[in-house]
């Protein structure tokens, strides 16, 4: 791994002690909270710096007694034992630190909206669509994040022809942000009497939850229309126009949410449709940044292939890092941590590649 900027890490370290020091002067209450938090973005950086330098003077001195023709032959070993530990350890704090120096995503602390949607295969894709998104439930209860169901179309033998919920947490969005994407399921329908294997597919978007700072809307770019929501028959029926669909006529994106209360169809609706707008502001923002690239992970483009789901050989595919995991059973029911870590690291080490802080 290359080695960091040393004026760079000066520079962060001595713009910690100033902080601290304009902290301890005693500044008004606005200041001071301004100064905190910036104090206390810079912490986690600042100690793997001193880390680094500590662990950088160690090898200097050991490696000065391992040179040294005058030292005692068991202190030039012991020195010289030290030097190889030292430096798997430095390179670790290198990349450490490279990666605390990454841009943040400022959505990536945000809760997150998950659209699931059933795509070829008929009821077997509703099915899967389902299961993708008990998965996703039981990944956020294992987080302690809450998950809110904001709308949902069943499917005709179970599952969802389309569901819609938010997850609430700290960095969720972090998480959950390389689902987007196709998923594809290989398996023997519950239907299927021949024993055929079938191949089904969902789609899968993941965006952040965006609040009223993030995006504008006007209110004479957006028409409401209030409608009947349908109903499962006999006294089930809606009779009531509580249904609420929206659209936003500058992009043509329309929302719909319809359960038993219209005030809170159009709360639901406003947030799905705050969530796309916020997503496609960075979408776009994020193709003039990268004009000459594309991440490999978490690009967003949902129109492509991401995952296979293998339920005959118990194996789950990442297409995007090709990684297999053997523990099919375990990832559908939510322990999907060792997916999203590969996920995370390989997209850290790209972007550390992209900037030459990685071999």
């Amino acid at each position: 791994m290359a080695s960091l900027p040393t004026k760079t890490l000066d520079e962060i370290l001595s713009r910690y002690d100033r902080i601290e020091a304009q902290m301890a002067a005693g500044p008004d209450h606005e200041t001071y909270s301004k100064l905190a938090a910036e104090y206390s973005g810079l912490e986690e950086v600042v100690a793997a710096i001193r880390r680094l330098r500590t662990a950088e003077k160690d090898r200097e001195e050991a490696r000065a007694i391992a040179e040294d023709p005058g030292a005692e032959r068991e202190m030039r070993d012991l020195a010289s034992e030290e030097v190889a530990e030292l430096g798997p350890a430095i390179e670790d704090l290198t990349r450490e630190i490279g990666i605390l120096l990454l841009p943040k995503d400022a959505a990536d602390e945000k809760g997150a909206i998950i659209e699931v949607r059933a795509g070829t295969g008929g009821s077997e894709a509703g099915l899967f669509a389902g299961d993708l998104f008990r998965m996703y439930q039981r990944y956020a209860e294992a987080h302690r994040w809450k998950v809110e169901l904001l709308s949902a179309t069943e499917g005709e033998v179970g599952g969802y022809r389309e569901v819609v919920a938010s997850v609430k947490g700290k960095g969720v969005f972090s998480r959950l942000k390389f689902e987007s994407g196709v998923h594809r399921v290989q398996r023997v329908p519950e239907t299927e009497s021949g024993g055929r294997i079938h191949t089904s597919a969902a789609t899968v978007a993941v965006l952040p939850e965006a609040e009223d700072i993030d995006v504008e809307i006007r209110p004479e770019d957006i028409r409401i229309d209030t409608m009947r929501s349908s109903g499962a028959g006999g006294q089930h029926v809606n009779t009531t126009d509580s249904a609420v669909r929206i659209t936003h006529l500058p992009t043509g994106i329309v929302v719909t949410s319809s359960e038993k209360s219209q005030h809170q169809n159009r709360a639901r609706a406003m947030q799905v449709l705050r969530a796309r707008l916020f997503d496609m502001e960075r979408s776009r923002a994020d193709a003039e940044r990268s004009q000459t690239r594309r991440a490999q992970v978490g690009s967003g483009d949902r129109s492509e292939r991401i995952r296979t789901y293998n339920f005959p050989q118990g194996r789950v595919t990442d297409h995007r890092i090709n990684l297999t995991l053997y523990k099919l059973d375990r990832v559908i029911e939510g322990e999907m941590d060792e997916l999203v870590d590969a996920l995370v690291a390989s997209d850290q080490a790209e972007r550390l590649a992209a900037v030459g802080l990685d071999d």
